[in-house]
């Protein structure tokens, strides 16, 4: 397409240069020509006074000298002979034309213009003495003065035309970097998002139709990039979910005692929970930070806080806990679906049931504020270490059996309503989260993701103190709490 249009103005400029610069320069020559022999006529109208007053010969040489092609020997006068007997013609000054020429001239009483050798002559009738005599005034004028001029007019309009072409080219060429580049953009923009690359945009320059293509492009590979995280985060949280039931697992296999089965038992567990360790990191790998927002219909946190702590709590006597509940007497509605505050309060409970020791006492508090509602879990056991590693988005802490993914669901359920996850000590001398959500800031994302936890108040089977203590063997009792 540049190409294509280089070629097309130089076409044009080339044609219109053409059309424009011969005949002007064909009309400058013509010009020329005209400005050359009407000087011829003006010098030799300049004798015609002298012939009328006499005809001496020494007089009109004297004349014809003061002219200026007189004195450059360009200029003759040409007598008729006199009605005297014995009367002769009389030539002043070097004779160019002939004497047919001159005859004619004297015939028809109008000027002429013959072409002679180095130039072209002016012959001028002029009336004298006796009546009827005509007298002929020759002026040469040579070529150089007839063309005087034109070579510098022909080189000059060929470098206007040739500068016209150039400027039209370098127009042309710009012009089509203009509508090329945006093209060749949007097309390896594409060619890079078809091969993974989505994070690649286009920048919304060019004429207004690239324009429009280049922000259609950008709008379609964000709602790419927003639909792939969405896919990645709900089987992200999905697989985290899958840590609860796990944990009922883990602690029915831990006490199903000693023999070939318990250990086989045992043995699957252990494998399905690395499994699911391994999906959630995979899921999570390059998730992008934006996700798409979405209106939900909210939930009564107390009511969901209550349900999930009648299962957990089975677990903690299962283990000798001792666990706390408070604040949750009143009606707290919250802007975030109920399997996500769910899925958040096991997130955090389950860290607490997997980073502390057995018998470690815990608690979960709400409290009620005018724009927001804070739920505290706390625990006392060791504490986390390095609280801001631990709210990195993600982060995996191999070393204690952790995908990281737990403290991140929490923070952007809380994120999602304009509020915030802190991590601090607690009263009872270890972790306390902090999850702040706001009543009145952001939508959550979306409602209803991954599935809904139901109540279950039942003890699972196979529970008691043995199997509290083969968990807590299971999983690294006394271990230090890092990004959960």
């Amino acid at each position: 397409m540049r190409w294509a249009l280089v070629k097309v103005c130089l076409a044009v400029t080339a044609m219109v240069v053409v059309a424009f610069a011969v005949p002007l320069g064909l009309v400058v020559e013509e010009m020329a020509r005209d400005r050359a022999f009407s000087d011829a006529e003006r010098q030799a109208a300049t004798i015609g006074p002298t012939l009328s007053i006499t005809t001496d010969r020494a007089q009109l040489e004297k004349a014809v000298l003061s002219t200026e092609p007189g004195a450059a020997g360009r200029m003759a006068l040409h007598l008729p002979a006199t009605g005297e007997p014995g009367g002769v013609a009389v030539d002043i000054g070097r004779t160019r034309a002939t004497a047919r020429e001159l005859a004619t001239v004297r015939t028809s009483g109008r000027a002429a213009v013959t072409e002679v050798p180095g130039g072209s002559v002016l012959l001028q009738p002029t009336a004298v003495g006796p009546p009827g005599g005509i007298a002929v005034v020759e002026v040469f004028v040579p070529q150089d003065a007839v063309s005087y001029g034109v070579t510098s007019a022909w080189l000059i309009l060929a470098g206007v035309g040739v500068a016209l072409v150039v400027g039209s080219v370098v127009v042309a060429d710009r012009l089509g970097v203009r509508m090329v580049e945006p093209a060749r953009r949007l097309a390896r923009a594409a060619h890079d998002l078809g091969e993974g690359r989505l994070g690649t945009r286009v920048p919304e320059e060019g004429p207004d139709e690239l324009r429009s293509a280049a922000v259609a492009f950008n709008a379609m590979a964000g709602q790419v990039v927003r639909l792939l995280a969405n896919e990645r985060e709900r089987a992200a949280d999905l697989s985290h979910r899958l840590r609860t039931p796990l944990t009922v697992l883990r602690l029915n296999a831990a006490s199903l005692g000693e023999g070939p089965a318990a250990e086989q038992t045992r043995a699957a567990v252990e494998q399905l929970e690395r499994e699911v360790d391994t999906i959630i990191r995979t899921a999570r790998e390059q998730r992008p930070q934006t996700q798409p927002g979405g209106p939900v219909t909210g939930c009564d946190a107390s009511e969901v806080i209550r349900a999930r702590m009648a299962f957990w709590s089975a677990l903690a006597e299962d283990e000798g806990r001792e666990a706390r509940l408070a604040g949750v007497d009143r009606t707290a509605r919250i802007p975030v679906a109920r399997a996500d505050l769910a899925a958040a309060l096991d997130a955090l409970l389950g860290n607490v049931f997997r980073h502390t020791p057995e018998g470690t006492a815990f608690a979960v508090d709400v409290q009620h504020g005018g724009e927001a509602v804070t739920v505290l879990v706390s625990d006392a056991g060791g504490g986390i270490a390095d609280p801001e590693a631990a709210l990195e988005r993600g982060r995996a802490r191999e070393a204690v059996g952790s995908t990281g993914l737990g403290l991140d669901i929490v923070r952007r359920v809380a994120e999602s309503t304009g509020g915030e996850v802190r991590i601090g000590r607690s009263a009872l001398g270890g972790a306390e989260v902090r999850v702040r959500i706001g009543l009145a800031g952001q939508r959550p994302e979306s409602g209803g993701r991954g599935p809904r936890v139901g109540r279950q108040r039942r003890r699972p089977r196979g529970g008691g103190r043995g199997a509290g203590r083969a968990w807590g063997r299971g999983t690294g009792r006394g271990a230090g709490r890092a990004n959960l």
